[in-house]
C-alpha cells in the first residue's frame, strides 16, 4: 500500500483509492439510507408520538444543528487526528443514537436522540470529503465525487420507499432499527480496507471558543424564526433581541476564529472570491437540498391523504434525477477540468423547479408536481460535489480538511436555518388556513390548535369533513414554503455567475513540494533561455505544480 506524508502528498492509483472509498462509502449509506428512510415514516411517528406541527420541524432541524455545527469541528479533527478513527467512532455513535431514537416513546428523548445522530453525521460526511481530498488530485476528484453522489442517491432513492414499506408493515421503530446491521458491515470493510497516509505530527489545539461560538450562532437564527409570528411578533423587541444577539455572536466567532491557532472555519483559507461565493453558494443550496426532502414527503402525506409507502415512491423523480446528475456531472467535471459550466446549468435548472413547486395547491395534478422535483433534483444533483470541489482546488492538503468542512458547515446551516424559517412559515400558513376555513364551517378554530402552530398531526383520528379540510389547507400552504426557497435558490445562482471557473490542478498539494530534486545544470540553462513551462492557474494566487514523484512503499 502506498504511503504519503503531508510533506510531499501523492495521489494514489485507482485501484487503490477504490479499496479505501468502498468502507468511507459504506459507512456513509448506512448513515444516509438511515435518515432516509426515516424522512417518510415521521408524520406518522409524530402521530403515534402525540407530536405537534411544530415539533415536527424541530425534530428534524435538531439532527440539522447538530450536524452543521459538529461537520466543521470533525473537519478540524481530521487535519490533527486519525481519520480512520474519527469515521469509525461516527458511526458507532450514530448506531446508538438510531437505537436509542427508535425506542422513544416521547418527543423530547426523539428530539435528543436525532441531535446526536446529527453529530455522527456530520463526522461522516466531514471525514468522506476530508479523506478523498488527501487521496486524489482535484482533477480526478470529480470521478470519485461522481461514486460518492451515486451512492448518497441510492440511498435516497431506496430510503424513502423503504422507509414507507417498513413503516406500514413493521412499524415505524424499525426505521431506525435497520441501521444496526448496515453499520456493524461498513465498520469491517473500513477496518480492512481504509489504509491512509501517514499524516505528519502536529502539535494539536482545540478550539473550544469557536464551536460554542458557532453554536450560538447558528442556533439563534433558527429559534427566532420558530417562535417569531406565533409566540412574539416579527416587528418586536424580542425579535430585535434574537437578531441582535446573533449579530454579536457572529462578530465574536469571526474575531476567534481569526485568531485561533487551529480554528474550526479557517476564515484565512476562504478569504479569496472563489471560496466566498461558494459559501454564499452553498447557504443557498442548502435550503434547496434539505427543504423540499422535508417537505415533500409531508406534503403527500398531510396535504394529499398518501400512505407512507406511496409517498415514498411519489418523491422518487426528484430523487433519480438529483442521483444522475451528481454521477454524470462528476464525470464531466473531470473530464474537461472545468466545473463553473455544468453549475451555472445547474442553477438554473434549481431554481426552475422549485418555482414549479412554488405553484402547487390541492388541485395539482402530480405531473406538474414531478416535472418540477425533476428539474429541482437536476440542479441540485450538479452542486453540492461540485461547491466542495471549487473551494478545495484553492487550499493544499494540510488544510483541505477544514476547508471542505466549512463548505459542509454552511450548507448544513443554509439547510438548517431553511428548515426552520420554511417550517415556521408552514406551521403559521396552515394554522391561518384551518382557522379560516373551519370558521367558516362553524367549528371552532382552536379544534385544530387554530393559529398557534401546535396542529396535531394525528389525522386519521378526524371526522372526514375535517380531515378534508385539514387536508386542503396544507396542500395550499406548501406552495408558499416553497416560493420562499425559489428566491433564496436565486442566490446561488447570482454567486455561481460571479465566481471565477478557474482549471482544476492535476496533483493533491497546492505547491511544489520541497522534497522535489533540484534541476540540473542542463535543466536551469533550458529554464531560462527556452520558453517558460504552461503554469496550472487552478487557485487564487498563482503556485506552479512540481512534478509528481513516485510514493514511498511500504
Amino acid at each position: 500500500m502506498s504511503t504519503m506524508t503531508h510533506d510531499d502528498p501523492q495521489a494514489l492509483p485507482h485501484r487503490e483509492v477504490l479499496q479505501v472509498m468502498t468502507g468511507l462509502l459504506a459507512a456513509l449509506f448506512t448513515a444516509l439510507i438511515s435518515n432516509t428512510i426515516v424522512s417518510t415514516a415521521l408524520p406518522t411517528i409524530m402521530a403515534d408520538l402525540n407530536g405537534t406541527q411544530r415539533q415536527y420541524t424541530w425534530v428534524i432541524t435538531a439532527s440539522l444543528l447538530t450536524m452543521t455545527v459538529s461537520t466543521a469541528i470533525w473537519g478540524k479533527m481530521s487535519d490533527l487526528f486519525n481519520k480512520k478513527l474519527l469515521v469509525q467512532i461516527s458511526i458507532i455513535l450514530f448506531v446508538a443514537a438510531s437505537i436509542v431514537a427508535g425506542l422513544s416513546t416521547n418527543i423530547a428523548t426523539l428530539m435528543g436522540a436525532r441531535a446526536f445522530q446529527g453529530i455522527a453525521m456530520g463526522g461522516l460526511m466531514a471525514m468522506v470529503q476530508s479523506i478523498m481530498a488527501t487521496i486524489i488530485a482535484p482533477r480526478q476528484r470529480g470521478r470519485y465525487a461522481g461514486y460518492m453522489g451515486g451512492v448518497m442517491g441510492i440511498a435516497t432513492v431506496s430510503g424513502p420507499l423503504l422507509g414507507g414499506v417498513i413503516t406500514d408493515g413493521l412499524g415505524w421503530r424499525w426505521t431506525y432499527f435497520v441501521s444496526v446491521p448496515l453499520a456493524v458491515v461498513a465498520l469491517v470493510l473500513i477496518q480492512s480496507k481504509l489504509h491512509l497516509p501517514t499524516v505528519a505530527a502536529r502539535k494539536v489545539t482545540i478550539d473550544y471558543a469557536g464551536a460554542v461560538l458557532l453554536t450560538i450562532a447558528a442556533a439563534l437564527p433558527m429559534l427566532w424564526v420558530t417562535f417569531a409570528g406565533s409566540s412574539f411578533a416579527w416587528i418586536s423587541w424580542e425579535s430585535g433581541a434574537y437578531v441582535a444577539s446573533f449579530l454579536v455572536a457572529v462578530a465574536l466567532t469571526v474575531v476567534v476564529e481569526l485568531r485561533a491557532p487551529e480554528p474550526i472555519v479557517p476564515i484565512r483559507l476562504l478569504r479569496n472570491n472563489t471560496a466566498t461565493l461558494m459559501i454564499v453558494a452553498s447557504i443557498a443550496v442548502g435550503v434547496a437540498m434539505f427543504g423540499p426532502a422535508v417537505f415533500l414527503t409531508q406534503y403527500f402525506q398531510l396535504g394529499e391523504g398518501y400512505s407512507p409507502t406511496q409517498a415514498g415512491l411519489l418523491i422518487l423523480p426528484m430523487i433519480i434525477t438529483q442521483t444522475a446528475s451528481s454521477a454524470i456531472g462528476g464525470q464531466i467535471v473531470s473530464r474537461t477540468g472545468r466545473w463553473k459550466p455544468i453549475m451555472v446549468v445547474g442553477s438554473f435548472l434549481m431554481v426552475i423547479g422549485l418555482g414549479g413547486l412554488g405553484m402547487v395547491d390541492h388541485t395539482t395534478g402530480y405531473t406538474w408536481v414531478a416535472l418540477s422535483m425533476a428539474t429541482m433534483g437536476i440542479g441540485v444533483g450538479t452542486l453540492i460535489q461540485n461547491i466542495v470541489l471549487a473551494v478545495q482546488n484553492t487550499v493544499d492538503v494540510t488544510d483541505v480538511g477544514a476547508a471542505s468542512a466549512s463548505i459542509a458547515f454552511f450548507r448544513s446551516l443554509g439547510g438548517a436555518i431553511g428548515v426552520s424559517a420554511l417550517g415556521a412559515v408552514l406551521t403559521n400558513q396552515v394554522g391561518s388556513e384551518i382557522s379560516e376555513r373551519l370558521t367558516r364551517m362553524g367549528v371552532p378554530a382552536d379544534a385544530m390548535g387554530g393559529d398557534s402552530g401546535e396542529t396535531d398531526l394525528d389525522l386519521g383520528a378526524l371526522p372526514a369533513p375535517i380531515r378534508a379540510v385539514v387536508q386542503d389547507a396544507y396542500a395550499d400552504s406548501f406552495g408558499h414554503v416553497f416560493l420562499i426557497a425559489t428566491a433564496v435558490a436565486v442566490i446561488t445562482l447570482v454567486a455561481v455567475l460571479l465566481v471565477r471557473g478557474t482549471p482544476l490542478r492535476t496533483t493533491v498539494a497546492l505547491r511544489p513540494s520541497t522534497a522535489s530534486p533540484a534541476p540540473t545544470a542542463a535543466a536551469a540553462v533550458t529554464s531560462t533561455s527556452g520558453p517558460s513551462a504552461p503554469q496550472d492557474d487552478s487557485s487564487e494566487g498563482t503556485h506552479p505544480e512540481a512534478p509528481s514523484s513516485p510514493a514511498s512503499m511500504h
